[in-house]
Parts: structure tokens; C-alpha cells; sequence
């Protein structure tokens, strides 16, 4: 039994329980004693988040993050952590690593804090195997979480994300509007957003009557991590004899590093190889030439989920999911 259970059966919403459990003067005799009834009959026993979504509110929220060091994800930090602070919410940062092990962990102390509610950032917090994803679910029992960027149905659990998938076939389908038929598809994860984004990938490919090609789909994995290593990998591909005219990367540093293989390969940018990125972060700036890139409304999205929490521990009904557009930058690597 939790603060929305007694809500639910006392036909108020959650902000109407906390001002009671505060004795807020601003709640009718009669709603008061109709929630005092439920919780009376139910043996409820508030917690500190409870207390805390009214008059002694704790205005801290945990972000919960699996890799601070990440360029998207520590750019989403610094969008979070002001938007809460200008709404006079603190801030409690878990950075977890990506074992599930750690991330169950991290959610776990922040719950112990009683924080007043928890962002998980990345699509990565949410597991194939649903018996997985119950920490969220129990999360979610006392507090609301939000994703960011990720997709997730239960209940109390919100999700604001942008849409991998569609920006990605539309990506592809510029570069065959430009006449590129050999497109590269540079990864690092096979997370939600990553499943999307190469279903995206071969989505394009097929709506222009080009053939999804294995060799041409490329896994750099996270661990061990570097420029060089992506070119090194394009290189062994591209001496083998596998061509390609375009290379889109699911993120921008590693499109950075395809940049690194055509110069070390004697390869024109954009004239021999297109090249597109993903997130539009300050790196598409800090090439030659500068990077085309999807533009994933990372600042949008994380300004949605600061209203997105603020509206449900002020007791509104707010969407489950709420899904940004994407848009594509364009610069002079295409």
C-alpha cells in the first residue's frame, strides 16, 4: 500500500493525501476524513516521500545515470540539474555503471534518501527480460520515474523520448535523395534507442529499394572506446574491399572517428564519403569539416521531464509518454 493506492481508494488525488498527512489547512472536513478513513482501514504508514509531496517536501530528485564521462549524458545532467533548480529542486546524482547489478543498486540508495522522485537517463536502465525491469516497477511504487529517452509501460513510470527511429530513416533517405547507395551504419549500442535507430537504418534503406547489408552494418563496442579504434575497424573493413559512400554513426564521437579513417585513408569529406552523426553535441563544431547531425531535442526533452515530475507531485495528470520530433542539422560533412 502506497500514497497512489490511497489516493485511488479514497478518490482524491496524491497531492489532496499529502496535504492531509500534513495537516494542510487547505483540504475540506470532509475529503479529510474520507482519506484518514482509507488509510485507517488500509494500515498505511506514510514515508518521508510521502510527507514530502506536500508542505515538508524534500525538492530533491535523483538522477540516476549510467556514465557521467558520456558526452549526451553529461550534457543532459547540466540541462536537469538547472531546470530543477529553477524550480527550487535540488538535485542527487547516482552514477551506476551499466551492469544492472549497479543500476538496481543506484535506484535503491536514491530510494533510501527519499528523494521525491527519480530520472533514469538513457534507455539502457530498461532490460530485455521484463522480471528485469521490476526494480523500476518497485521504484515506482513510492516515487514517479521518469525516463529519458527511453521507453517503459507501468505504472507511476513516465517516458520522454525523441524519435530514434523515424529521424534515422529519414537520415538514410537524404543520403539516397543525394544519390548514396553503399550507406554505413556505425553503432556502439543495441540498447531501446539503438534498436531503433537500426531499425530506422534499414527502414530507409528499404523504402528505396536498397538491400540491408550485414558487412555494412558495424558494432564499435563501448568498452575499450576510441577514435582510433573506429578507425581501425572502417580501415580492416575498407582494405578488405568493402565499399561504402556514407556512414551514418548512432552518436557524434563516433562519427568523429570516421573522419579519422578517411583522412588516414586519403578519403574526401563529403565528396568520397558522406558522413552524418547523431545528438548535434558541440563535437559536429569541432571538426574539419564540421559534421552534419541529428539534432535529438536533448534540451526539450529534458525541460519536458522536469514538467513532467513537477506535474505529478503537484497531483496532475500528466502523459505517460510524451515523443519529440527530430531534425537534422546540416553541415558540411554531407
Amino acid at each position: 500500500m502506497n500514497i497512489y493506492d490511497i489516493s485511488e481508494k479514497a478518490g482524491v488525488s496524491i497531492a489532496t493525501v499529502s496535504r492531509v498527512l500534513n495537516d494542510s489547512p487547505h483540504v475540506s472536513e470532509k475529503t479529510r476524513r474520507r482519506v484518514l478513513r482509507v488509510i485507517e482501514q488500509s494500515g498505511y504508514v506514510p514515508n518521508a516521500f510521502a510527507r514530502g509531496l506536500g508542505l515538508g517536501s524534500m525538492r530533491t530528485v535523483g538522477l540516476v545515470c549510467p556514465d557521467a564521462s558520456d558526452a549526451y549524458l553529461s550534457s543532459a545532467l547540466s540541462h536537469l540539474e538547472q531546470a530543477f533548480r529553477a524550480h527550487d529542486y535540488n538535485c542527487l546524482l547516482s552514477c551506476t555503471g551499466r551492469t544492472l547489478d549497479a543500476r538496481i543498486a543506484g535506484v535503491e540508495g536514491l530510494c533510501n534518501r527519499h528523494v521525491d522522485g527519480i530520472v533514469l537517463m538513457g534507455s539502457s536502465f530498461v532490460e530485455d527480460r521484463d522480471e528485469d525491469n521490476a526494480y523500476i516497477r518497485e521504484a515506482a511504487g513510492s516515487m514517479p520515474v521518469v525516463l529519458l529517452n527511453g521507453s517503459y509501460a507501468a505504472e507511476h513510470v513516465y517516458c520522454v523520448l525523441c524519435d530514434d527511429e523515424r529521424a534515422m530513416r529519414e537520415a538514410v533517405q537524404s543520403l539516397t535523395g543525394a544519390g548514396h547507395r553503399r550507406i554505413l551504419y556505425l553503432y556502439g549500442s543495441a540498447n531501446h534507442s539503438g534498436r531503433k535507430k537500426l531499425t530506422g537504418y534499414e527502414a530507409g534503406l528499404l523504402s528505396r529499394g536498397l538491400p540491408v547489408e550485414d558487412k555494412l552494418i558495424v558494432h564499435c563496442p563501448r568498452d575499450g572506446f576510441s577514435l582510433d579504434r573506429v578507425r581501425e575497424q572502417l580501415t580492416a573493413l575498407w582494405q578488405s574491399g568493402t565499399r561504402f559512400d556514407a556512414v551514418i554513426a548512432s552518436e557524434d564521437m563516433l562519427a568523429v572517428g570516421v573522419l579519422k579513417f578517411a583522412r588516414a585513408n586519403g578519403l574526401r569529406i563529403p565528396e568520397d564519403i558522406a558522413v552524418i552523426g547523431y545528438n548535434n553535441s558541440g563535437l559536429c563544431m569541432c571538426t574539419e569539416p564540421e559534421l552534419t547531425s541529428v539534432d535529438n531535442r536533448l534540451p526539450a526533452i529534458c525541460e519536458q521531464i522536469v514538467q513532467t515530475m513537477l506535474g505529478v507531485l503537484e497531483g496532475r495528470e500528466m502523459p505517460q509518454q510524451i515523443m519529440f520530433t527530430c531534425e537534422m542539422v546540416r553541415r558540411a560533412s554531407t
